[in-house]
């Protein structure tokens, strides 16, 4: 039997396509901040300190999101809710940009958030500190700083959900018409389970 945390079939489709969608948008950016740089203008990323790091990190965006997926153990749900709460801490924010040197910070810290939100159980800080490569100071200072970054804003209704879905479908498209290959679905659906446990949670927030 093959081991489900190798196989890459195991590996959900929001993987492959929040990677992709994170990727063309780093590289557009990668290249207004170097830009900038050149230029001797100020980046925009005097809000994000934090997020930000100094060198681009080894490891691909696609590579940082399936070791989260294979040693966090987070539902599929999780990265679309972590999808929706970047989106609101980018649109609080309108001088940030997503690139190489701050999307891995993101992307953990987001994730993490989603997680403690939708899934019933989650690991801890620390464990995710060491999932994302960073130390759990770090951990602890990113997650306070997110969370004040999208305004303590974390309900997510099933009806923002699903236009979040739709949107991640329209990246499904994107990458079957470059690959040419047959379409497909994204399975992008709370769960009656999920859906109750969202709604206790917004109640309680």
């Amino acid at each position: 039997m093959a081991d489900p945390m190798s196989d890459p079939e195991s590996i959900p489709k929001i993987i492959s396509i929040l990677s992709s969608l994170l990727e063309r948008i780093a590289s557009v950016n990668d290249k207004t901040t170097t830009s900038s740089t050149s230029t001797n203008l100020m980046p925009p990323h005097g809000t994000t300190s934090a997020f930000q790091g100094l060198t681009k990190p080894s490891i691909s965006i696609r590579g940082y999101l399936e070791r989260i997926f294979r040693f966090a153990s987070c539902s599929p749900s999780c990265y679309v809710v972590a999808y929706i709460y970047l989106d609101r801490f980018l649109q609080r924010h309108p001088t940030v940009m997503i690139d190489s040197l701050n999307v891995h910070r993101f992307l953990i810290t987001s994730v993490l958030t989603a997680v403690k939100f939708v899934d019933d159980i989650c690991y801890n800080n620390s464990y995710f500190a060491k999932v994302g490569g960073i130390s759990l100071t770090e951990m602890n200072y990113l997650e306070v700083d997110f969370l004040f970054g999208v305004g303590f804003e974390l309900n997510v209704t099933p009806v923002t959900f699903s236009s979040y879905c739709s949107i991640l479908q329209t990246e499904i498209q994107y990458l079957e018409a470059q690959l040419s290959s047959p379409p497909s679905r994204l399975n992008c659906v709370l769960t009656e389970e999920e859906s109750t446990s969202c709604h206790q949670k917004q109640l309680a927030v």
